[in-house]
């Protein structure tokens, strides 16, 4: 009975990771850039969710943030992302942490420095019994939340023209580019969906969670983890990867609290020694 409840728990952490790590991925595998921006849009989908609250209440602001956040990044990869998709990728390393870093401070002047209070909505206190075990009502609206994500973003990718046309472009960019398909206008939706992503986790998760303007910065490294262990451009690699290291850590830090961060490291120091992929990796090319 203890273990399921710890197992349940770190699904949750695993659907936390894994709403970030697959809008990274995504970006990632269709236009080669490795954003480390993408924990500020996190971070920002939980400060807007939390200001946009006051107004309407906890059910609209879920949902208002992350759209505002996805409006906003298609502005991002308009204006930053598609000046770097043929260029080195250091550069955009580059202009992508100088960004995290200015956002974090623009969050800093804006809503300060110390953390911000978030509360679970009065709706979805407590906990729900099962027969033996316990489970808390938030915590299973948050794992019915992203697998409704995962279904949809499942569904758009592979029954969609859309969807067919950015797994064309992973694989075979070059093939993409013979049949005169231009993949620049789909990789405005593609960021706009995984910023999105990124800021929905940001509000969902917000009430269980700290929010402080480095919350972007340490969601980031988790995120890379997840993708690495997942394998570079595979969707259900990062899906298996996120939900393996949430209940890793989850168990961990139940046992040995210290061990919990380090748990993850270990992790993918076992997964690379043995697979240096990842669990499900791909051979990704870069789209001319």
């Amino acid at each position: 009975m203890f273990l399921l409840e710890q197992v349940v728990n770190g699904l949750v952490l695993g659907g936390y990771y894994l709403l970030v790590a697959l809008g990274l991925s995504l970006i990632f595998s269709v236009g080669g850039i490795v954003n480390l921006a993408h924990g500020a849009f996190y971070a920002l989908g939980a400060y807007a969710s939390l200001e946009i609250a006051k107004y309407t209440g906890f059910g609209p602001s879920v949902v208002l943030s992350p759209v505002a956040v996805a409006l906003l990044g298609i502005l991002f990869e308009r204006f930053i992302l598609r000046r770097f998709y043929t260029a080195d990728p250091v550069l955009s390393l580059l202009v992508t942490f100088g960004l995290a870093m200015l956002t974090e401070q623009l969050i800093r002047i804006i809503w300060g420095a110390s953390p911000l209070p978030a509360t679970i909505p009065p709706t979805f206190r407590g906990s729900i019994i099962v027969g033996d075990f316990l489970f808390s009502r938030y915590r299973l609206l948050l794992l019915g939340v992203v697998a409704a994500v995962l279904l949809g973003i499942w569904l758009l990718l592979q029954k969609t023209s859309f969807g067919r046309v950015v797994r064309a472009g992973i694989q075979r960019p070059d093939m993409v580019a013979a049949l005169g398909i231009k993949l620049q206008p789909y990789m405005t939706t593609v960021v706009m969906i995984g910023v999105g992503m990124a800021a929905m986790a940001g509000a969902f998760f917000a009430p269980i969670t700290i929010v402080q303007p480095a919350m972007g910065a340490e969601i980031i490294n988790v995120a890379f983890v997840v993708v690495v262990i997942g394998g570079l451009g595979s969707f259900w690699g990062v899906v298996i990867a996120s939900l393996l290291v949430g209940v890793v850590r989850g168990i961990t830090i139940h046992f040995a609290p210290a061990a919990g961060e380090a748990s993850i490291y270990v992790l993918l120091f076992l997964v690379l020694m043995l697979r240096p992929r990842g669990l499900l990796g791909e051979r990704i090319e870069k789209f001319e």
